[in-house]
């Protein structure tokens, strides 16, 4: 885990939101200039016009999802639990934190997804003809804003979860040295 300061925690946290809001408007507004463009719906299938600026707005989303996504892991650290009973004798700092990051993860894969495959859609230079591929950057954009809720929670439960053990460590070792200082005198 990355070693910041106390009041250095909120300004993460506000860079993980932002990240992630943006990259959820974004998201929305791919899915806006896409359907702006001419499209023929025959049956189940539907030809329509690719739009660059869906594309580029919708790698831009996954570009920002994926940067917040690294923020929080790589300042957060990783809380590792590893059997049930691990699981058991944790905190519920650390549980919060684990269960977070596995959420996390579940939905920054959805929606990163989900953004690449909508921009790729777009990024064809000629109509494209298939099954519609419908609401997939809107969708991805809003699963952006339930990324930035699970990775903010992460972080706070992983850094506290880091001063828990250090305290913990501290108060191990200061009770260590009382018992070796006792038992001499």
């Amino acid at each position: 885990m990355a070693k910041i300061p106390k009041n250095m925690g909120i300004i993460v946290c506000l860079l993980i939101l932002i990240l992630d809001i943006v990259a959820g408007i974004l998201g929305i507004e791919a899915e806006l200039a896409q359907n702006k463009m001419k499209h023929m719906k025959v049956w189940i299938f539907e030809c329509r016009e690719p739009s660059y600026r869906a594309f580029k707005l919708g790698l831009a989303a996954a570009a920002l999802l994926a940067l917040a996504h690294a923020i929080s892991n790589l300042l957060g650290g990783c809380i590792c639990i590893r059997s049930k009973e691990a699981l058991r004798k944790a905190s519920p700092n650390k549980q919060l934190a684990a269960a977070s990051l596995v959420f996390s993860w579940i939905i920054v894969a959805i929606a990163f997804s989900m953004l690449i495959i909508g921009a790729l859609t777009n990024s064809r230079s000629r109509k494209s003809c298939g099954i519609p591929h419908h609401r997939l950057l809107s969708i991805g954009g809003i699963l952006c804003f339930i990324h930035a809720a699970l990775a903010i929670v992460y972080y706070a439960s992983a850094t506290g979860t880091a001063r828990e053990e250090k305290s913990n460590q501290h108060g191990t070792a200061r009770d260590e040295k009382i018992h070796q200082h006792g038992t001499h005198v």
